[in-house]
């Protein structure tokens, strides 16, 4: 015989005359990207980077060195050129990452029962997560998912994040209990999402690529020697998506900046040399990025292509991330709902 037990519901306390209101027993989930600048001008994405590159996960530099560089040099310089590149990608809701993350949030909103809150947050920025990680505990979850959107693990980028929740409920009182969705760069739903996604972005096209390009977010190769796991996960992605595609695949990395050794291959210098080997068709796809931002609409979707074409390219594509599409919701819908076990 199966015994078949109710789900559980919002705990409604019973409590003495006099004891301070409570809202406790929901279970909240909290999508967690990068972030953005508020506006493309120059003031906006200066806040931004400064925030951003303040980070010790971000830039392994000591900060006595890192600083001075920081705030009398790149940010003097850097946020120019940066606010008009957001310039090109900007969007009537803002931010490309913003209003993908947003979407998300709101498609995930009653997908796991009454009794799930689903919101979103930025690492830096606005929207900030001791923000929302109180506002749910506001409407009474004290189960939290915090859920990274990065695919591949970084300390850079799931790391941090889990740093910043952690040191926002530090000084509280009453703590919720968390969870951390882990990396899903292997898991069968991803893979199986992506390989849908781009079979699509192919389908639509009137050209059949010689090559598909990978480009994932570059990190330094020290990142590597200190035995951070991102570029092994990075190839087996690259590798997966291959096999579910049948078709061939190759991993390379963008977004350099400064003068050290970063993980190769180089996208940009992939993508100057294969028209030279004879690859003329292509289509690019960033597996990396749970949501289109600034490096894959700009620097690869436009960029990459001016590269490509310059250097003897005859056909390129980019193929979108997966976004808010009904692959990618419902693959973070399975995912989610794995780590909800217990509580849901």
């Amino acid at each position: 015989m199966t015994n078949v037990f109710p789900s559980p519901q919002p705990a409604t306390p019973v409590l003495p005359d006099g004891h301070p209101k409570v809202r406790v027993g929901r279970v909240g989930v909290l999508l967690v990207n990068l972030g953005s600048p508020d506006a493309p001008d120059v003031p906006s994405v200066k806040r931004f980077l400064g925030e951003f590159l303040s980070d010790p996960r971000v830039i392994e530099i000591p900060m006595a060195i890192w600083r001075p560089l920081l705030n009398l040099v790149i940010l003097n310089i850097r946020p120019r050129t940066t606010a008009q590149n957001y310039a090109k990608v900007w969007t009537p809701e803002g931010s490309p990452i913003t209003a993908i993350t947003r979407r998300q949030s709101e498609a995930l909103q009653g997908a796991f029962g009454p009794s799930v809150i689903v919101d979103w947050a930025m690492r830096y920025g606005t929207r900030s997560i001791p923000e929302q990680l109180k506002a749910l505990m506001d409407q009474g979850c004290d189960r939290i998912v915090l859920a990274p959107l990065y695919p591949q693990y970084s300390a850079a980028t799931n790391a941090t994040v889990v740093d910043a929740a952690n040191a926002a409920i530090a000084g509280w009182r009453w703590q919720p209990a968390l969870r951390t969705l882990p990396p899903y760069y292997d898991s069968p739903d991803h893979i199986a999402a992506l390989a849908a996604s781009v079979r699509q972005g192919l389908a639509g096209l009137d050209f059949v690529p010689d090559l598909i390009v990978t480009s994932f977010h570059g990190m330094p190769q020290s990142t590597l020697d200190k035995g951070d796991p991102y570029h092994c996960q990075c190839q087996k992605t690259g590798r997966l998506l291959q096999e579910a595609l049948g078709l061939p695949v190759k991993v390379t990395f963008q977004s350099r900046f400064g003068r050290a050794e970063w993980l190769r291959p180089y996208t940009d210098a992939t993508l100057e040399a294969l028209p030279a080997d004879g690859v003329k068709k292509i289509a690019v796809v960033c597996p990396g990025f749970a949501a289109d931002c600034l490096e894959t609409l700009e620097e690869v979707a436009l960029e990459g292509r001016e590269t490509f074409i310059a250097h003897g390219g005859t056909h390129f594509a980019y193929l979108p991330c997966l976004n808010d599409s009904d692959v990618g919701i419902e693959m973070l819908r399975a995912l989610l709902a794995r780590e909800l076990a217990g509580w849901v």
